[in-house]
């Protein structure tokens, strides 16, 4: 509805539909959509409103560029040690964590970009946790629309619409996102009644970017990284089948083949390609059903119900826990503004201790 306002052509209100539902198992017809749009183009990027940019070096490089600024500033970092459980007091605060390999981290207070299942549901004991909010946190909506492939390939892609040029020099277009399958609205609907059926999309609304034709070192000269956003994939197929290589492999073969409609000779460009499905994203990430903002960024979910009503300031049950991932206000999105709020409240509070 808001699109229709504003727009008449239907390929670009589709392509602009994409971000009312990019993570999010819905419809652009499904009511609350729009702030999903809304929410994707809040914020700027060097002083340009509403805009998205690569990363040099790829997305770990984001992190790594964060973890160099905390250690400047004296804190230690122990990767890949994963967390079993966060300790409590006898006064049910929280004292620091403790790690799998059994070496306790105490501090005075734990900050969590965990899930909100994860941290309320696998870290700490339930007992320790009101009833009402153990049930909140137990009936998020967690559903997941989205298969994540990373392709390398031989080549640019050539689509039918923009050739490349003759020297195979990258096109503006290149440097974009390109949405596929996305000429009408009703596309997106009908890809997303599939999968709420239990059926991975027959023609799936693809993202597509070229990250390494803006950062060369991503690829070797010549070749590229592809990175597909794709949706919608259910997180449990029909009948309760599991996502396995056969069903991974026929759902990857159903994209590319799209692509090639759009760019002939795509499929024999590729050298390589990893699929993630919702489970393989929880079961890598940590993200729970495979949702990238740790829960739907629908309205029931959103602004004081994030995660759960009476806890969207940051501070959990628990004294001394704060929740400062994509579960917590504003949402998902690398943006930083849950840590930076949450750090905000957790320094208030320790100044009072």
């Amino acid at each position: 509805q808001i699109l229709d306002q504003w727009f008449e052509s239907e390929p670009l209100k589709a392509t602009l539909a994409t971000d009312a539902v990019i993570g999010a198992m819905a419809s652009p017809h499904t009511p609350g959509s729009g702030y999903v749009l809304l929410h994707h183009v809040m914020g700027e990027l060097e002083g340009q409103l509403g805009a998205w940019g690569y990363v040099a070096g790829g997305m770990g490089a984001l992190s790594q560029a964060i973890a160099r600024a905390a250690a400047a500033r004296g804190a230690h970092i122990f990767a890949e040690k994963a967390v079993c459980h966060i300790l409590l007091g006898k006064d049910g605060q929280a004292q620091g964590i403790v790690l799998q390999d059994g070496t306790e981290v105490r501090s005075k207070m734990v900050l969590s970009n965990a899930s909100p299942q994860i941290t309320f549901l696998e870290l700490i004991s339930q007992e320790q946790l009101p009833k009402d909010f153990v049930q909140r946190i137990q009936q998020v909506d967690t559903r997941s629309p989205v298969t994540k492939i990373n392709v390398a390939v031989d080549r640019l892609p050539s689509f039918l619409a923009a050739p490349n040029a003759h020297d195979g020099q990258p096109l503006p277009h290149h440097q974009c996102s390109i949405h596929l399958n996305c000429e009408s609205t009703h596309l997106l609907h009908q890809a997303f009644t599939e999968a709420a059926h239990g059926h991975p999309s027959s023609r799936p609304m693809i993202e597509l970017c070229i990250p390494s034709v803006l950062n060369p070192e991503l690829a070797p000269q010549g070749c590229h990284v592809v990175l597909l956003f794709t949706q919608y994939t259910p997180s449990v197929l029909a009948g309760g089948q599991p996502w396995d290589e056969q069903a991974r492999n026929a759902y990857a073969d159903t994209v590319f083949d799209c692509i090639e409609a759009y760019a002939p000779g795509f499929k024999a460009s590729v050298i390589g390609r990893d699929i993630l499905t919702p489970p393989d994203l929880e079961k890598i990430f940590g993200l729970p059903g495979g949702n990238i903002f740790h829960g739907a960024m629908s309205l029931d979910q959103l602004y004081f119900a994030r995660p759960a009503p009476a806890y969207s300031g940051y501070r959990s049950p628990i004294p001394g826990l704060y929740l400062c991932g994509s579960g917590a206000h504003p949402g998902g999105g690398v943006m930083g503004a849950a840590g930076r709020n949450a750090a905000q409240v957790a320094l208030k509070d320790f100044r009072c201790l």
